[in-house]
């Protein structure tokens, strides 16, 4: 049995607390929030959880401990891998992994030098609709893949630490960027580079609440030949938006996350229906099982089982500072207004 430290209590812990319970061989066996009473009120949520701490130190000193996920924001990352690795357990970090390529950088090398197992928390690859398309790829189903056009949007983040660009390091391009640029990778290679991008984002909103982007769209061009174009929105209300378009030169794949099996016209509300709903009443498009549609169960499943056979996961702290480097050249390309090479300088 691998037990899990848990590092937050806001609503993606919750949903790695949710993955968690689809993984036979983890247990949660303690959690952490700068609050005390949050971190107890969580365990009494998804417990039995037997440790509450308000410090990471104290978490991360727990012999019980194995495995620490990290669900923070991400100014803090740095220092919870730094913690975590200095008590010499392994660490699974959620997206991005940084703020920066440089900030990622840091955290790569804390963990390398620690000598600690590590995995990057990107829940988009390893959602049914992408594994099934990348499956297929694979195959050969399309043949060659040539183009690929990714959406992530919705009517902007849950939390206040997102919209603070100063202190997140971004806006909806980081914030969910991050998830359509790692998934052209996992498509198109990850031994095929992204060499250029092209990008550009704007406040068209939420000016009220962010000096950040929340409207992004950006081109990659890979070293095979091939382009991704990434958009990433909080301006779209009516709940997420998750798409792949995938054309190929013997066919196309489509994945779309926003067709639920379930929907419907209400006039009563119902309670929770989906991740950024928007609206209670109406027409209604709820998705079963969450933590399971979008990915969370089965990388956690996957980590804790790479993690229990001593094994490097698919997704790991190497592949987080690659993307960061990405988002850090489609932010100079906003800037400048042309195109920019991507840096991999540590």
């Amino acid at each position: 049995m691998i037990r899990v430290g848990l590092l937050g209590s806001g609503f993606i812990s919750d949903t790695y607390a949710d993955a968690l319970q689809d993984v036979r061989n983890a247990e949660i066996v303690a959690n952490y929030s700068r609050d005390l009473q949050r971190a107890q009120d969580f365990a009494a949520k998804w417990g039995p959880i037997p440790n509450q701490y308000d410090s990471m130190e104290a978490l991360c000193a727990n012999p019980d401990v194995d495995l620490v996920v990290i669900a923070l924001p991400n100014e803090v990352h740095v220092e919870a891998v730094r913690i975590a690795a200095a008590a010499g357990k392994g660490v699974v970090c959620t997206k991005p992994l940084a703020r920066t390529g440089a900030e990622a950088a840091e955290i790569l090398k804390i963990v390398t030098e620690a000598g600690v197992w590590h995995g990057y928390a990107e829940s988009s690859v390893f959602s049914p609709n992408i594994a099934k398309a990348h499956q297929m790829v694979a195959a050969g189903a399309i043949g060659d893949v040539l183009t690929m056009r990714a959406r992530e949007a919705h009517s902007g983040p849950h939390a206040p630490h997102f919209w603070d660009a100063e202190t997140a390091g971004g806006g909806a391009l980081l914030d969910m960027g991050c998830h359509t640029v790692e998934s052209a990778r996992h498509f198109f290679g990850k031994d095929n580079p992204v060499t250029e991008v092209f990008a550009w984002g704007a406040t068209m909103v939420h000016a009220d609440k962010t000096t950040g982007e929340d409207t992004a769209i950006a081109l990659l061009k890979f070293a095979g030949g091939q382009l991704a174009q990434i958009e990433s929105s909080w301006i779209e209300k009516g709940g997420m938006q998750l798409r792949h378009e995938l054309v190929g030169s013997a066919g196309r794949i489509v994945t779309d996350t926003s067709q639920t099996p379930v929907w419907g016209f209400i006039e009563n509300p119902a309670g929770y229906l989906v991740e950024k709903a928007d609206a209670d009443t109406g027409w209604v498009y709820p998705v079963p099982e969450e933590a399971r549609a979008y990915g969370f169960s089965q990388e956690m499943r996957h980590f804790v089982d790479r993690f229990a056979a001593g094994e490097a996961p698919i997704e790991t702290f190497d592949d987080g500072f690659v993307v960061n480097c990405i988002l850090d050249a489609c932010y100079a390309s906003m800037k400048s207004g042309t195109w920019e090479k991507v840096s991999l300088d540590r």
